[in-house]
């Protein structure tokens, strides 16, 4: 990040009261965790594509869930890194703040952030095809799957699957809280999903001042004010540190 660019974050951010964050895979890579559409993503010859879908757990939903289980453990050992200790941060400072995460690993709530939308779910939690029921899945291995509800009926992993809508509540929430927003980061997302160009676009329109902040050029960035071709974990702790002296507020 160069210093004009620098100066302009600090500017808004130092004036900004409303600040919301969107993250995407790119974010969670950082702590060594496959994305989607990357080929370190790829389990046993499959693609994800060929497994987060209702049509494959349907089919074979043993597989599908031996696939997010192993991508649960990835997860359990992860850690969250600086930048999503610093969004974390942002969170203390900003009067209103709002985390709205394409990610379904936990990294964020890990990391501190509690005022946050999962839009894709968890994987660390399942829900009942049947009753509806959530729990939680801790922190054990999973060894009889498919797993089921206490109600006795398949339970399937609780995220948003190829093919399937929006949680209708958490995508209003996200859309009123960006309509009156001041600054907005999109952070490690590809742009391929369509949710995050979506509300990019809506936060543009609504006076939002938006930031990029991927290593690569994304569907998005044609609406955003500024565009940092950077990591979080390297772009997010130079800015932090410039706005507060290094404080975690």
């Amino acid at each position: 990040m160069n210093d004009s660019d620098l100066n302009r974050l600090l500017k808004v951010a130092s004036q900004a009261r409303s600040v919301a964050v969107l993250t995407g895979a790119g974010m969670s890579r950082e702590s060594g965790i496959p994305t989607f559409r990357g080929a370190d993503g790829l389990w046993k010859d499959f693609r994800p594509e060929e497994l987060a879908s209702p049509e494959a757990f349907q089919k074979d939903p043993a597989l599908v869930w031996e696939w997010y289980e192993w991508r649960r453990q990835i997860v359990l050992k992860a850690e969250p890194h600086e930048g999503h200790r610093v969004v974390a941060a942002m969170e203390q400072r900003f009067p209103e703040f709002l985390l709205i995460t394409q990610n379904v690993d936990g990294l964020h709530p890990r990391a501190g952030n509690e005022k946050l939308i999962e839009i894709h779910g968890s994987i660390n939690r399942a829900r009942c095809t049947k009753c509806g029921s959530r729990f939680d899945l801790g922190n054990r291995m999973l060894s009889d799957l498919p797993l089921k509800c206490d109600c006795g009926a398949l339970a399937r992993p609780d995220v948003v699957w190829f093919g399937e809508s929006y949680d209708s509540q958490l995508l209003s929430a996200s859309l009123d809280f960006l309509a009156s927003a001041d600054m907005v980061w999109v952070i490690g997302s590809s742009g391929m999903v369509s949710v995050p160009v979506y509300l990019a676009a809506q936060a543009r329109e609504a006076g939002a001042f938006l930031v990029d902040l991927n290593p690569e050029e994304a569907e998005f960035s044609r609406y955003c004010d500024l565009k940092i071709r950077s990591t979080a974990g390297a772009a997010l702790p130079s800015f932090w540190n410039a706005l507060t002296g290094g404080r975690t507020e």
